[in-house]
């Protein structure tokens, strides 16, 4: 009984481990992609400016 509960207790380490990893990755492919829709809009304007002039 005692190993089974120290193994479900380093899965569930694990586990909250995994969970910690891919929501630091999820958050980050956010900031990504957030700072390439900026990018991409500050070159496109820039683009309209450098036409209008």
């Amino acid at each position: 009984m005692a190993n089974l509960i120290l193994f479900i207790n380093s899965f569930l380490s694990y586990l909250l481990l995994m969970a910690v990893i891919v929501i630091l990755a999820a958050i980050a492919v956010f900031i990504g992609i957030k700072m390439r829709k900026n990018k991409n809009a500050k070159l496109q304007s820039e683009a309209v400016n450098a036409e209008t002039e």
